[in-house]
């Protein structure tokens, strides 16, 4: 790849910071961005990444992302637990806001590409182009990015997919910079406990019954939100085998309980199905991702109508978990994704 502008998306941390030293030493001209959100520890990380910047010696431009930010990802977060669903806001920032409106202002900017430290990588045939995995399978990153489009990915580099994470550190140590070895928390903008941050959003307590599949009342719970599929701590339920989370009724304000077998499925529903590129022929065969952490298994996929699918699992899959996202591979490419369960708390394509 001959020389080329290329905006990194930094975080001050060290994988965005070896991703920029990379592109660096192949001969490219990096220019850091960092994006302000409404984080309690904004001002520590921006801090962090004008000294790193400083240490690459690249220019380092602050995009203020700051409302956007809380309408579209701390919103649907918000609203998919008021609706009774389990959201995934990594997933739903990376399209919108990191690879859509900083994305955006960085191409707007002058770079030639886009690269972020994701351990993902970029795979083309036919003219097309697909999100891989990165080739540490515990740091891969691809089902977080399963909802960019071809369109997005075009202007992207992963200077990090063919990198293991200790390579990484062993990489960083070389250029004299420390690190403390705390990876990224999950959701950036909990700085507070889930229930803490919620109720600052206006879901306080909300009491509600606990119910059996059977429809028998056996407790009552302080809010929906409060609980998700599979949870077994924290429900006051004694009985001589354990309770779990097996459903969550939203609009009822109830909370479902059933035993462990009661959490296994070998079906789901599915809306707002995104491709990559062209989708492929129905019905679709293939491995499902249902959580970051998850085995993907085989799975048939079929449409139902305008924007419903059902997806069939070859084996019974535990805890599958509406406002979740499965996503779909061929190998190790990413084709598409899908929402589990219904809800109306993130656009449609």
């Amino acid at each position: 790849m001959a020389a080329l502008t290329i905006g990194v998306a930094m975080s001050g941390g060290v994988d965005s910071t070896l991703a920029a030293s990379l592109l660096m030493e192949q001969g490219h001209r990096v220019h850091g961005f960092f994006m302000q959100l409404p984080l309690a520890r904004q001002q520590a990380l921006e801090t962090r990444v004008r000294q790193v910047a400083a240490h690459l010696a690249i220019p380092l431009t602050l995009i203020d992302l700051r409302q956007p930010f809380c309408e579209k990802v701390i919103g649907y977060f918000t609203a998919s637990y008021r609706a009774g669903l389990t959201p995934n806001p990594c997933i739903h920032c990376n399209r919108t806001i990191k690879f859509g409106l900083l994305a955006q202002a960085m191409l707007d900017a002058g770079m030639d590409r886009i690269a972020t430290g994701h351990y993902a990588r970029l795979l083309e045939d036919d003219g097309n182009i697909w999100i891989g995995r990165g080739l540490d399978p515990l740091k891969d990153q691809s089902y977080f990015l399963a909802r960019l489009d071809a369109a997005q990915l075009k202007p992207l580099v992963f200077p990090l997919g063919p990198w293991i994470k200790e390579e990484v550190y062993r990489r960083a140590a070389k250029m004299h910079l420390q690190f403390s070895g705390e990876e990224s928390q999950d959701v950036c903008f909990l700085d507070q406990g889930l229930a803490d941050f919620l109720a600052a959003h206006g879901l306080g307590e909300q009491p509600g019954e606990v119910i059996t599949l059977e429809g028998h009342t056996i407790g009552e719970h302080r809010g929906v939100w409060r609980y998700t599929i599979g949870q077994r701590r924290g429900l006051g339920l004694p009985d001589a085998s354990p309770w779990y989370v097996v459903g969550l009724d939203g609009p009822g304000n109830r909370v479902i309980v059933g035993k462990n077998e009661n959490l296994f499925t070998r079906c789901c529903r599915l809306h707002a199905v995104l491709w990559t590129n062209e989708p492929p022929l129905l019905p679709w065969r293939g491995l499902v991702q249902l959580r970051s952490r998850h085995v993907p298994a085989l799975a048939v996929l079929s449409r139902t109508g305008s924007d419903t699918w059902y997806l069939a699992f070859d084996q019974a899959q535990r805890a599958v978990t509406p406002g979740q996202y499965a996503v779909f591979y061929a190998e190790n490419r990413v084709l598409g994704s899908g929402i589990i369960g219904c809800g109306n708390t993130e656009e449609q394509p």
